[in-house]
């Protein structure tokens, strides 16, 4: 008699593939463009799910994407397989719409809106007004998340309903207005590149990088000249990869003049600024985060959407300076022990060095109407806490890099493709699972002579 076994297993409930149909820059080097393409990473990570198919659209005045990949020539497939479709009416199941919540629209029996999110303090009314075609949300961080579901404003209940935010106790209130649609936070992925070297062509060994599109939100000039005063008697470095618009030769010329306008206010100094423009592959950004002249990354952006050069700056063990605040506090934050507690219980502690802020109204240069609003906040980083911050890493530079290699080991464990790919594609389409019981009784194995 054999002896009573019970087997489990989840087996996966398959159906027919769904026809999902995505429509994002996933040619266009920006960071709406990167988050197009993770999530048609995602998708062909569980084609068991989808039949993909893809509208690529530009974003901006930025470049496109130009190398001779695997992955490029993938998304081509999809570009000519989607034409030929639409050639023949075809219809699609599912849409998935990577862009601002303004550009929201129904394209399909399920919509699906993919947004980087806001890096205020409150989302337009536009944004939740657009948000009801949409089925469901996701966004790229658990701070474009919460701000998207705690953002209220008020219907008056005057003759002439409007909208307000914060209606005077005088004005009678009809109902609120906030989004009521499933959103989902998923961060982006660590991924396996290998660096390609490149020669910077640095003076001194020690230097800073920073990395931005030329705009009121990300706070450059005050990241440069900041920068210029606390080190004008010290050997050290700071490289911009800047540009304004995208990477031509014009956007050069442009981005270079404002770059001089700025350091034409600090003649003499020791520190040095280079400007870095210019299309760069995956494996040469490696290679740059990998260079042992490159020793940290700094970013006092008013906010940002998830901050992926410093996700990549996390990934590459190489430290951060930047505020707690908006996208970058997902990824930034690693478990660590309380070593003056008897429990020795862990805490999500920064592996960063943290320049304080305060949160104040947007600038009114920065005003986007329907995407950044009036009556909106943003960080506005300390000056002085920036400048020590910048000083620390640099004097105690061992100190930060091992947090930074501590911040890499949690990141590479909890930021894997696998999870991150299949957060996305469960939030489209939850994966059905089964739990099937076996049981082997009475089993008589006999020997066939």
């Amino acid at each position: 008699m054999g002896k009573q076994k019970k087997l489990s297993r989840m087996e996966t409930r398959r159906g027919n593939m769904k026809k999902i149909l995505v429509r994002g820059p996933a040619l266009s080097r920006s960071g709406y463009g990167e988050q197009t393409r993770f999530a048609l990473r995602a998708l062909r990570a569980h084609q068991d799910r989808f039949d993909i198919y893809l509208i690529p659209v530009g974003w901006g005045q930025t470049g496109w994407i130009y190398e001779d990949t695997e992955e490029r020539r993938w998304i081509d497939s999809l570009i000519a397989k989607t034409f030929a479709h639409s050639q023949n009416n075809g219809q699609y199941d599912i849409s998935l719409q990577v862009t601002i919540p303004n550009e929201f629209e129904k394209l399909a029996p399920v919509n699906i809106g993919y947004t980087a999110g806001i890096e205020t303090t409150r989302v337009a009314p536009v944004w939740i007004e657009k948000s009801y075609l949409m089925d469901k949300i996701i966004v790229v961080s658990n701070h474009s998340k919460e701000v998207f579901e705690k953002t209220v404003y008020s219907i008056t209940a005057e003759e002439t309903p409007r909208i307000v935010s914060h209606p005077p106790k005088d004005v009678p209130i009809a109902r609120e207005f906030k989004c009521a649609i499933p959103i989902e936070a998923v961060n982006y992925c660590v991924r396996d590149i290998k660096p390609k070297p490149i020669d910077l062509k640095l003076d001194y060994d020690f230097n800073f990088l920073t990395m931005a599109q030329w705009s009121p939100r990300k706070n450059l000039e005050n990241t440069i000249s900041w920068f210029m005063e606390e080190f004008a008697n010290d050997e050290v470095g700071l490289v911009a990869k800047v540009s304004i618009k995208n990477n031509s030769n014009l956007d050069s010329y442009h981005t270079y003049d404002g770059l001089q306008n700025l350091v034409r206010s600090y003649p003499e100094r020791k520190c040095k600024v280079y400007m870095l423009h210019g299309d760069m592959t995956e494996e040469e950004m490696a290679g740059m985060y990998a260079s042992p002249k490159i020793k940290a990354l700094v970013n006092i952006a008013h906010g940002e959407g998830f901050g992926l050069p410093m996700f990549e700056a996390a990934c590459n063990s190489l430290p951060v300076v930047a505020p707690s605040w908006s996208g970058q506090n997902d990824f930034l934050y690693a478990p660590e022990k309380d070593k003056n507690k008897s429990n020795k219980k862990t805490k999500m502690r920064p592996h960063f060095a943290n320049v304080d802020y305060v949160l104040q109204p947007i600038q009114e240069s920065a005003i986007w109407d329907g995407v950044i609003e009036r009556d909106s906040m943003w960080c506005f980083p300390h000056k002085g806490s920036y400048k020590q911050a910048l000083r620390n890493v640099y004097v105690n530079y061992g100190s930060y890099k091992k947090k930074a290699e501590k911040l890499k080991k949690y990141v590479i464990k909890n930021f894997t493709e696998e999870k991150q790919y299949k957060q996305f594609a469960d939030f489209i389409i939850p994966e059905e699972t089964v739990e099937i019981d076996e049981w082997l009784d009475n089993l008589d194995v006999q020997e066939i002579a």
